[in-house]
């Protein structure tokens, strides 16, 4: 393992010097590569690249002009992305214990080739069709010529031209269940996340222009995943650019299928956080939680809004309008969006036999599998449920087997019990609607949807997916990628995919399409209004700033606009800005009493004491049930003078959940009222709220020192009162 570990470290380095067109140190860690593994009979082309790169450099710097030399240069880069593919290939094929690696060292032994498979599936094909008499030996035979197909294509070399029209005739031959080409997709792409190969992604292409739904939408998501995988190699092979476009061509609706598997891909990275909120449903000492108290509401930093993190409810009618749906909260809502529910339930159920061979990690449901036995034996409760199993669209193909598994393993009254209560639910539904849901499964987000789950499941809990590089773990931005820009750049795909970031919380994700609209868009306040808040929640608050205020230009009646504006300069310490928002905004809302209290803070941190009194005691008395004026009244009394009127407040507050800020605030006031007894009292109540820590305690007095001295406490007199402070507290810690 650590010689596998160093050479796919140095591999990388070779890939990443090439992504950066840095090529002569590509050739020297290439040199270093061959030489560890000893393999020098790939010397003579090493040399012949490097060579043919110094006859290109001299050219150029000769200044000599070539027509063809922008084409040698991408021919001399693609070629050596291939050597390095090579030179891993050998470096890793004879001990790595990767499961791609130990696959191949099998597979070496495997003399079939892809024409005599082809014959084997398709003889059991036929046999199976001509004679449904329950004999299960055809569809084995099917089965196993599959596996065979998936590994031999998943760990092949790259394809000669013999491989290539082999596999051709097997993707176009409609006499063989879709499954078998369902498979190939699978295998082509994961051999092709494994090692690129130009011809397996071309493959790809002629998949994807195959009628079969389930094969086409499959082989469409296997080339996304390419072309982000090898997204700094694509643009090497023109041919790739040149199938993309016919594809766009003849693909159905081909703009809003790769905006769609966007969206899906995007969804996918809500499972971890949608598992963890089922769970948190399901165990509810979770959902508890303690009672929030704001550890410091007082002083340097009143602040019970600075910024608050709410959405524009204005958008929300867009929002809602869209055929996205609603923000998702409830279990069925999420469902219905076709999250990935169903994480959490089959996690621990994937310890099947069945899921102990790769390729049926991505198979297609289907009742006839020879794991699910006999058809013919079966009683009518049992192919109920597994044709409502097909049909069922919330679940994907890998839930379906381990559902079904499952459900095998229960005592018979248990399992024929289950299995009736799963097929009188969905036999109704499928009665009345069978039409329109075989119709559905021909619907690309249901089978998009579906597949993209089923790799989710792959990457993350098949036994060996540490083996495998999770591309779940990648941002997955097709809509960012320069050779789909063409595709995906109109305002609908690139709105629906930023509003999905924005309502998933990927501000970042959301910000890099906003901004790219906004190029175009310069009038829109709405667009600006969501990069404001998207820089705001990312903790750019001068960016949100500047954002807000385009927005506010182009329309200055937006009242969320005025007070994301007022919050951004009081955050940014400009008190006198966000003063003239705050004003603003109470012209629209004069009864908004926390406008009231932000007033207030602000004039807070303008020392304007009075004023800020004003605004507290005006929101203390029009909400006499709210103690949240309390702590500003009783601080802004102390730094007045008024320290009776300060004491009264800090009385009602220590009976009100006190913090340690409010005993040093309470110790303050009496202190200024030459009660020294009392101040002492309760600096001691703030040191045992710090759990003892004197320290703490001590830096926050500390800071409070200038305003004591205003107070008229002797600066001769802070150190005296630490040390009986710190007397009185040795008697108790």
């Amino acid at each position: 393992p650590y010689t596998t570990l160093f050479r796919s470290k140095a591999y990388n380095r070779i890939i990443g010097s090439l992504d950066e067109k840095e090529l002569k140190n590509a050739f020297d860690f290439l040199q270093g590569l061959i030489a560890g593994i000893r393999e020098y009979s790939f010397q003579d082309r090493l040399n012949e690249l490097q060579d043919t790169y110094k006859y290109m450099l001299r050219y150029r710097i000769e200044g000599a002009k070539d027509p063809m030399q922008d084409q040698i240069y991408n021919n001399l880069i693609a070629s050596s992305y291939e050597f390095a593919d090579i030179v891993k290939h050998k470096a890793l094929s004879v001990d790595s214990p990767l499961s791609y690696y130990s696959r191949r060292r099998m597979m070496q032994k495997e003399l079939t080739n892809y024409d005599q498979l082809h014959k084997v599936l398709r003889n059991a094909s036929l046999v199976k069709i001509e004679t449904p008499t329950g004999t299960i030996t055809e569809q084995q035979q099917i089965e196993s010529a599959t596996i065979l197909l998936f590994n031999k294509i998943w760990t092949s070399n790259p394809l000669n031209k013999e491989e290539i029209a082999s596999i051709r005739n097997l993707l176009n031959d409609q006499e063989l269940p879709f499954i078998i080409g369902s498979q190939i997709v699978s295998a082509l792409m994961l051999g092709l996340q494994a090692a690129f190969d130009k011809e397996k992604l071309l493959l790809l292409f002629d998949a994807a222009n195959l009628q079969e739904d389930e094969i086409r939408y499959r082989a469409l998501i296997g080339i996304l995943l390419t072309l982000y995988t090898y997204r700094k190699r694509t643009a090497l092979y023109p041919q790739i650019a040149d199938r993309l476009a016919a594809l766009s061509e003849g693909f159905p609706n081909f703009t809003k299928a790769i905006r769609t598997i966007t969206l899906r891909f995007i969804l996918a990275r809500e499972t971890e956080k949608i598992t963890r909120k089922l769970q948190d449903e399901i165990i509810p000492e979770m959902i508890k939680l303690g009672p929030k108290i704001s550890q410091k509401i007082n002083l340097k930093d009143i602040n019970p809004e600075l910024l608050g993190n709410e959405m524009n409810p204005e958008w929300q009618n867009m929002l809602s309008n869209s055929s996205l749906g609603k923000k998702m909260e409830e279990f069925s809502e999420l469902q219905q969006e076709g999250a990935d529910v169903m994480h959490s339930t089959f996690v621990h159920l994937k310890h099947f036999p069945f899921f102990r061979e790769l390729g049926n990690w991505f198979i297609p449901f289907t009742t006839e599998h020879s794991a699910f036995g006999n058809q013919l034996s079966k009683n009518q409760t049992e192919k109920d449920m597994l044709d409502s199993m097909t049909l069922a669209a919330f679940m994907c193909n890998s839930d379906k087997y381990s559902l079904y598994f499952s459900m095998m393993q229960l005592p018979d009254q248990a399992r024929q019990m289950m299995m009736g209560q799963f097929g009188s639910q969905a036999s109704e539904m499928i009665q009345q609607t069978k039409e329109e849901l075989i119709s559905k499964r021909g619907k690309l987000e249901i089978i998009s949807g579906q597949y993209i789950q089923d790799l989710y499941r792959f990457f993350k809990l098949y036994p060996g997916h540490l083996d495998f590089d999770d591309i779940f773990t990648s941002a997955l931005d097709f809509h960012n990628l320069p050779i789909l820009q063409p595709y995906v750049s109109d305002e609908e795909s690139l709105t629906t995919i930023a509003e999905y970031y924005l309502r998933k919380n990927y501000f970042l994700d959301a910000l890099t399409i906003y901004n790219r609209l906004s190029d175009a868009n310069q009038e829109s306040d709405i667009l600006f209004q969501k990069i404001g808040y998207c820089k705001q929640m990312n903790g750019d608050i001068q960016g949100a700033l500047e954002a807000y205020l385009h927005a506010d230009l182009i329309n200055p009646d937006s009242k969320w606009v005025i007070r994301r504006i007022a919050g951004c300069y009081r955050t940014l310490k400009q008190p006198e800005e966000a003063l003239k928002y705050y004003h603003r905004y109470e012209a629209f809302n004069p009864d908004d009493l926390s406008i009231q209290i932000c007033i207030g803070h602000c004039h807070l941190e303008l020392k304007n004491y009075n004023e800020a009194l004003k605004y507290y005691f005006k929101v203390d008395y029009l909400d006499n049930k709210s103690t949240k004026a309390w702590r500003p009244i009783a601080w802004c009394s102390f730094l007045t003078g008024k320290y009776d009127q300060a004491r009264n407040y800090y009385k009602k507050i220590m009976d009100n959940q006190p913090n340690t800020q409010d005993f040093l605030n309470a110790g303050h006031t009496e202190w200024a009222l030459q009660n020294i007894k009392g101040a002492l009292a309760f600096y001691k109540k703030a040191v045992e709220k710090e759990s003892g820590d004197f320290s703490k305690f001590q830096e926050q007095f500390n800071q409070d020192i200038p305003d004591l001295l205003v107070a008229g406490i002797e600066e001769a007199e802070v150190p005296l009162m630490m040390d009986q402070l710190r007397y009185s507290l040795s008697d108790i810690f």
